[in-house]
């Protein structure tokens, strides 16, 4: 018997502009080190046409692929659907509802760099998506056995 994802996962979307370079890494990272514990979206307030090739390379460095990843408008359903919503440089893009953990990182955009220039952004988004991995199964919830009083 299986539970909808909605029902037993956490569910993560990343924003950023163009979908293309920092909300995409994220993803990757995310899906990657979490597994199919977390549901990943990434999406972007004016996608672009494809992910930037430079991030692409620099998670090919690190083991991950998102080769395959292409850029998605942002909607309504998806932030209504997700947990948590962490923006990357997308201002008042995002629409708001209550009951969800909005967080904005502030990194570097990589949209026109080279490679070099995107590694140092990689690794930021790694050691924050590391952090959101430890606070997801932190949540009471994850754990029942660990709910806290009301």
């Amino acid at each position: 018997m299986t539970a909808p994802p909605s029902a037993t996962l956490a569910s993560v979307l990343f924003v950023c502009v163009h979908n293309a370079g920092r909300s995409q890494m994220a993803a990757g990272f995310l899906d990657h080190l979490a597994g199919d514990r977390v549901e990943v979206r990434s999406a972007g307030s004016l996608p672009g046409d494809q992910v930037n090739p430079a991030a692409v390379e620099a998670m090919s460095e690190v083991g991950i692929d998102i080769s395959a990843a292409t850029p998605k408008i942002l909607t309504t359903e998806a932030v209504e659907a997700s947990d948590y919503v962490i923006t990357m440089g997308c201002g008042d893009a995002c629409p708001v509802f209550p009951g969800k953990i909005y967080l904005d990182w502030a990194l570097d955009d990589p949209a026109g760099r080279g490679v070099e220039a995107v590694r140092p952004i990689r690794d930021e988004i790694k050691s924050r998506v590391e952090a959101l991995v430890a606070e997801i199964d932190a949540k009471p919830d994850a754990k029942p056995e660990a709910k806290p009083e009301a």
